[in-house]
């Protein structure tokens, strides 16, 4: 049975892979006010949360430090020395350990599947905006409908809209967007 971490490092390697097409950091993206910038830098930023959080600190330790930019003048090489000091600090990482989130304290365990949802998902909205493939890899989008269908009616209008209608024979895909509010028939 895949564990969690393949789940994340799949999803993070689908994200690392369109977020090297992006070309302009402009263009519009799935999320509502978000250019590719926008989105590359809330991943970014949260990647830069991860070593701190899995180390013990807690949000208010933490602060504010990864406010507003966290790009500077080179996106890619800001993603690129984000994504590593997460992916090595998540690999010292066990799952059972508490983590302290804005939620309040949780496993390890969960914080890596909120992560791995992010990766998947803003995956998704990067590879929309910049003509990727924007195919997640079909076990994860399994495992994180799995993981997160009874989870995101308490996160509806505070992080994700409502769930948008989809085919019975709709993608692993699709439906996952589609049930983090994304159309999947989404186009710049």
């Amino acid at each position: 049975m895949t564990q969690p971490n393949e789940h994340m490092d799949t999803a993070r390697a689908f994200f690392d892979h369109v977020a090297h097409t992006a070309t302009d950091w402009s263009a519009p993206t799935p999320c509502a006010r978000w250019t590719t910038r926008d989105l590359l830098n809330h991943l970014v930023s949260e990647q830069l949360w991860v070593p701190h959080l899995v180390n013990g600190e807690t949000t208010d330790e933490v602060g504010d430090r990864y406010d507003g930019d966290v790009l500077g003048d080179d996106p890619i090489a800001a993603w690129e020395r984000a994504n590593a000091a997460a992916a090595r600090a998540w690999a010292a990482t066990s799952d059972d350990m508490v983590v302290h989130l804005s939620s309040g304290e949780a496993p390890a365990r969960d914080y890596r599947w909120q992560m791995t949802l992010d990766l998947a998902v803003h995956g998704w909205d990067m590879a929309k905006a910049t003509g990727a493939d924007p195919t997640v890899d079909e076990a994860v989008a399994e495992a994180l409908i799995t993981e997160f269908t009874e989870q995101i009616e308490g996160w509806r209008g505070w992080i994700f809209a409502d769930a948008v209608a989809t085919a019975r024979d709709a993608s692993p895909t699709d439906r996952l967007v589609a049930l983090m509010g994304r159309d999947p028939r989404w186009r710049p």
